[in-house]
């Protein structure tokens, strides 16, 4: 396996288990494009390179979907699962948010939302932060004027206000940790740097660890960008860090998705065998 992968996987293995955070992404980046539905066995593969053992993943699947976040369906002794219907909009919103350009047409006004203590707060909580809201205040949520609204969140008092002056501005600063938020840019960066230099400089990667990069690349990257309310350039520091991050995440992507698209072709399986070929739009992810 080339060096920067093993050293990517070995900082991987120092951290606490996030086997479900992973499967997550598998599904939202690789499984959902093909149709939606994966047997276990194709995800027990991927995660043996990972050196993860098959009960950890068992246990993680199981997680998920008593949480509501997957369904399951047996045919003879094998288990395949697919998204279940209360986290489609949630994935909808957050593959936008990874993968789409940032908006370039602000209006210089904010969303402001006040939800009550009602018994799908914290449903919407989680919603609201996977959609790119900010907190400032307990129950307030801001994010840029024309963000989607999550369902979850619907019935939230909406408020629109400006953020040009001093108030405003202070509000931002208020829900946003961008000081964190851009030293995790930073890390991320220097994570996979090694492997995007590795790359160019012609290293080869097998189709599994091709896919293994691309799930962990966009694990990685996921964990910070669906925490960065992605504002305007006007009102971000000269430095931020989130475009050159974007940058090197869509650079490795693109020269990872092939090979790993080619892992899928012979290693992913459905109930009715394998897995229907990728839509056009994994070609347009990342695009300026």
């Amino acid at each position: 396996m080339a060096h920067p992968l093993s050293r990517i996987i070995d900082q991987l293995k120092r951290e606490p288990s996030r086997t479900g955070s992973i499967v997550i992404t598998v599904f939202g980046d690789a499984i959902v494009p093909r149709g939606g539905v994966v047997w276990l066995g194709t995800l027990l593969e991927f995660f043996e390179g990972l050196d993860i053992d098959s009960g950890v993943v068992r246990t993680a699947m199981s997680r998920l979907a008593a949480d509501g976040w997957l369904t399951r369906e047996k045919v003879g002794r094998n288990s395949f699962y697919r998204l279940a219907d209360k986290g489609r909009q949630t994935f909808e919103a957050a593959t936008r948010h990874i993968y789409d350009p940032p908006p370039s047409d602000w209006t210089g006004r904010f969303e402001l939302l006040l939800i009550g203590n009602g018994e799908d707060r914290d449903v919407s909580r989680e919603a609201l932060r996977n959609a790119g809201f900010g907190s400032p205040l307990p129950g307030v949520w801001v994010a840029p004027s024309g963000v989607p609204v999550p369902d979850e969140a619907a019935g939230a008092i909406r408020l629109e206000v400006a953020a040009e002056d001093d108030n405003g501005r202070r509000l931002l600063s208020a829900s946003w940790p961008l000081e964190r938020t851009a030293d995790a840019y930073l890390k991320f960066m220097k994570t996979f740097e090694p492997l995007r230099a590795a790359i160019a400089r012609g290293t080869d990667l097998s189709e599994a660890e091709a896919f293994t990069a691309r799930i962990l690349l966009i694990h990685y990257y996921r964990r910070v960008v669906l925490r960065d309310p992605l504002l305007p350039e006007s009102l971000l520091p000269t430095d931020w860090p989130g475009r050159a991050a974007r940058a090197l995440c869509g650079e490795i992507y693109r020269a990872l998705l092939a090979p790993s698209e080619q892992w899928l072709d012979g290693h992913g399986t459905n109930e009715k065998g394998p897995l229907p070929p990728a839509r056009k739009l994994l070609e347009r992810r990342f695009e300026a």
